[in-house]
């Protein structure tokens, strides 16, 4: 079975840092590229990070790029999404993804966790 828990989330101010941790069991983590999204509410999910099976190559959206890393140790089977320089605008919940080599879409998702920015 395929599982995908992430932690970390919380209730921080604006301008605090935040890492996420994706932890997935129940396939190879090596062969799969991951991605972290995010839901706000009344919002439609926005994908903002996206990284490759062995880390080689990162994309975020224009609204994270040079605030948030995304990451991965394939030894642990985890992924991670640091957070830096938390805006209110962040304040969602975070999703992390997989997805096999040849896959087009994110095929197996955590529950998701959530992430509030105060100002």
């Amino acid at each position: 079975q395929v599982r995908l828990v992430e932690s970390g989330g919380g209730l921080v101010k604006s301008g605090d840092s935040l890492r996420l941790a994706c932890a997935v069991s129940g396939l190879p983590f090596e062969n799969y590229g991951m991605a972290w999204f995010r839901q706000a509410p009344g919002k439609e999910r926005e994908q903002v990070a996206a990284i490759t099976t062995n880390g080689g190559h990162t994309t975020y959206s224009d609204s994270v790029k040079g605030r948030f890393t995304i990451s991965r140790d394939n030894d642990r089977n985890t992924g991670y999404l640091q957070m830096n320089d938390l805006k209110p605008e962040d304040t969602a919940v975070y999703f992390c993804a997989t997805k096999g080599k040849i896959s087009i879409r994110y095929e197996f998702w955590g529950q998701g966790t959530q992430v509030t920015v105060s100002s």
